[in-house]
């Protein structure tokens, strides 16, 4: 064999080697590339357990008291006290007919709302008139909160339906008296410098772990807001109520690149 013929292959490697190493393509929102080590690490938090919140969670209820609400009393009622009267008992508070809806003091961005329900275990009445609250979300409307175990009604009245909206996608229903849960993540309309909307505000619902809402677009243009409990006249119980502020990875990939 030739020394040419040799060295050829030699030739090519160190041709290759001269090469500039390719960069790789950049992530979504243009900041970081694939793999960079330098793009800022997710937060570490402690996840949930049973009766635990995560720990990045902002704690609106514990079992303990309704301080971080204010009580809204019907019109008619004599005691027009901001106070919440709803009974607190063995972790869970119950709703006093006629009390009022409670509504939280702060208000929220972009997040993730967990709690827990119970509608009464002995049934009393029918269609809406069994275990009838909801999740008032200002500015978005309403996630209703139903006894809809073997309870026929209107399908966007149902529980975990959006009300008078969109029913859920399944019953995902527990038994009267069990406790079932929500976990409702409002993701805020993305609007331009003139508040036009970019992208539309978004609503997903977990009902007992099931997905009943996935992403529905809602006509809702608020970057804050906050919610209420609604008392509909049914001794409901709620318990183990929390908030997660969510961030999106683009905000955080434009800060960390100013």
């Amino acid at each position: 064999m030739s020394p040419l013929r040799l060295l050829l292959p030699i030739l090519a490697l160190a041709a290759q080697a001269a090469e500039p190493a390719k960069e790789k393509p950049f992530t979504p929102g243009g900041v970081y590339r694939e793999g960079d080590m330098q793009r800022p690490q997710p937060t570490v938090i402690t996840p949930p357990s049973e009766n635990t919140p995560p720990s990045d969670a902002i704690v609106l209820f514990d079992g303990k008291d309704l301080s971080r609400f204010i009580r809204r009393p019907r019109k008619d009622d004599p005691d027009q006290s901001d106070v919440p009267n709803w009974k607190i008992e063995n972790g869970y508070a119950e709703i006093k007919p006629k009390g009022g809806d409670i509504d939280t003091k702060e208000k929220f961005g972009s997040c993730q709302i967990h709690l827990e329900w119970a509608t009464p275990a002995k049934v009393e009445g029918k269609g809406q008139g069994r275990g009838n609250s909801g999740v008032l979300i200002h500015g978005w409307g309403e996630v209703q909160v139903l006894d809809s175990f073997g309870n026929e009604t209107y399908p966007d009245g149902q529980a975990a339906a959006i009300y008078h909206k969109y029913p859920p996608l399944v019953n995902a229903s527990r038994k009267p008296g069990e406790w079932q849960s929500y976990d409702i993540i409002c993701e805020c309309a993305k609007l331009d410098e003139k508040g036009k909307v970019q992208q539309p505000a978004r609503l997903t619902v977990i009902h007992n772990g099931v997905i009943v809402q996935h992403a529905v677009e809602m006509d809702a243009k608020t970057q804050e807001f906050g919610f209420a409990l609604q008392d509909h006249h049914n001794p409901t119980r709620y318990r183990n109520i929390w908030v997660r502020p969510l961030h999106r990875r683009d905000e955080a990939a434009a800060t960390a690149a100013k």
